[in-house]
């Protein structure tokens, strides 16, 4: 052991929502563990979970579309849709015990209450959504879904939305005043700030340039510190790859072999943000509609409220582009680095079975911010240029990989885990619902890599989240009493946002 490396039990890889919730749970789990982590900007949750960079926060499942399938008989799948919200329960209540423990203060900073709602046009897709929204409603987990294709009622909920519309224009929307907004970019600054008070060494402007296993069975983590040039060489037991687009290399330069026939397609965004204050005014809501033919899931129209730097915001999008970038303050490189003789046929198949998406990403690389504008206007009919700016959203990775369903090179829309067999090294590759996610997927992470730990955890997992294990769908009394607990402790059972 050469003198400037450095013993540690567990080592984060990135500062952002997912490596901010691992720590914050193990440090509840297991408080006498030293936790390390290293992050290449000068500040947390700066890519894929700043404010910024993503608009749809707050996924549970409420209002995105593409979250239900129509089978082929006209019946809808809402299976997805029940296992995200459940998932995003969970994350809720773990943030209500961190409130409620004070390892976290001024939940509004980071949790808003904001209507979510389902938008579509056209007679077929109004059929759909009626269909979509009477399979939802039976759902203890959806039951206070409301439809509406009345004018009258739509006025109401999305008055921006109908504004000038034109009469013979065939609407309809459903809508949940119990979704929220969530600005994780606040989230994971709080939660990295209560790591450090809990004495996790956070070491920002170091970037991780390699990682290789050790004959002791550790993981020995090479680190390049920005200020001082120099590397520094760091061993932990387990090593968490948080890193956003970045985790693909460095799960590759691991050698573990469920690295190995996984590949990486960046997708780059754009957003519209509305700078004129008197329309953000006008409209207060997730407002999702249908993809367009070809689009990938993470590309759903919506015109969202949000809440940025204590001000309301507006924002629509988001537009897919391209760019080989892995993470937006990433390397033109990216992509190409990441192509391996173990990936390569993966990688090609894809190409072939992709094309409808490859054309889509170039079609939306070409559009003008009028275009974008004319597209804008399905939502705000009389949306005006002047009003919009054009903000560039973050970077996301989606997985490609070969599957039993899906045979070679399928491109997988999601968040996924890899980790080796004997769990001392996991990565989260993949996008959307991401962050919304991010408890249930984290404790995913614990359960893999700590079994034997786990078990003993178990306890304590219940009192931060009492809902672990069972499922809130068909436990319609304890959704309601988790429900209840957490948003008295989130300041979200408060009728009607203080800002808004």
């Amino acid at each position: 052991m050469s003198n400037n490396e450095t013993k540690t039990d567990v080592i984060l890889i990135g500062a952002g929502i997912m490596s901010a919730t691992l720590g914050t749970l193990l440090k509840e789990l297991a408080p006498d563990w030293n936790i390390k982590v290293f992050e290449k900007l000068d500040k947390a949750g700066e890519e894929s979970s700043n404010e910024w960079n993503n608009a749809g926060t707050g996924h549970a499942a409420l209002c995105e579309l593409n979250y239900t399938s129509e089978n082929a008989d006209g019946t809808v799948n809402i299976a997805k849709a029940i296992n995200v919200n459940e998932q995003f329960q969970v994350s809720k209540q773990f943030w209500s015990y961190l409130v409620n423990k004070k390892l976290i203060s001024n939940p509004e900073d980071f949790i808003m209450p904001l209507p979510h709602l389902s938008m579509v046009q056209g007679e077929e897709n109004v059929q759909f959504l009626k269909r979509r929204y009477e399979a939802m409603k039976q759902n203890p987990l959806f039951q206070d879904m409301e439809f509406s294709d009345d004018p009258e009622t739509l006025k109401k909920w999305i008055p921006l939305i109908m504004n000038n519309r034109p009469a013979s224009d065939r609407i309809a929307a459903t809508k949940v005043d119990a979704g929220t907004d969530v600005n994780f970019g606040a989230l994971t600054r709080m939660l990295i700030q209560n790591l450090q008070n809990q004495d996790v060494q956070v070491d920002y402007k170091h970037s991780v340039k390699g990682l290789k296993r050790t004959k002791e069975g550790l993981w020995e983590v090479k680190v390049h510190d920005h200020d001082s040039n120099k590397m520094e060489y760091h061993t932990a037991k387990f090593v968490f790859l948080g890193a956003g687009g970045g985790s693909l290399e460095l799960l590759q330069q691991s050698g573990i072999p469920e690295g190995k026939h996984i590949g990486g397609f960046p997708i780059s965004g754009l957003f519209l943000v509305c700078k004129n204050q008197e329309i953000v005014e006008q409209h207060h809501g997730k407002v999702y509609g249908k993809a367009k033919v070809g689009a990938p899931p993470m590309s759903v129209p919506h015109l969202d409220t949000r809440y940025i730097d204590n001000k309301k915001s507006l924002l629509f999008g988001p537009f897919a582009g391209f760019s080989p970038k892995f993470l937006k303050t990433g390397s033109n490189l990216d992509l190409f680095a990441s192509i391996k003789p173990h990936n390569i046929t993966t990688l090609l198949a894809a190409g072939v079975k992709e094309m409808g998406l490859t054309k889509y990403l170039i079609g939306q690389l070409l559009l003008s911010k009028e275009q974008r504008i004319e597209e804008l206007r399905e939502f705000i009919p009389n949306a005006k240029s002047e009003d919009w700016d054009i903000v560039i959203a973050g970077q996301r990775v989606q997985v490609i990989k070969d599957t039993q369903t899906g045979g070679k090179g399928t491109l997988q829309f999601g968040t996924e885990v890899v980790s080796a067999t004997d769990g001392s090294i996991a990565a989260l590759l993949g996008a959307s619902p991401g962050a919304s996610t991010a408890v249930q997927v984290m404790l995913e992470v614990i359960n893999k890599c700590f079994p034997d730990q786990a078990k003993e955890w178990e306890p304590k997992i219940k009192k931060m989240i009492p809902s672990y294990g069972i499922s809130l769908a068909s436990n319609p009394d304890l959704l309601k009493e988790v429900n209840k607990a957490a948003d008295q402790a989130l300041g979200l059972d408060k009728k009607e946002s203080v800002r808004s």
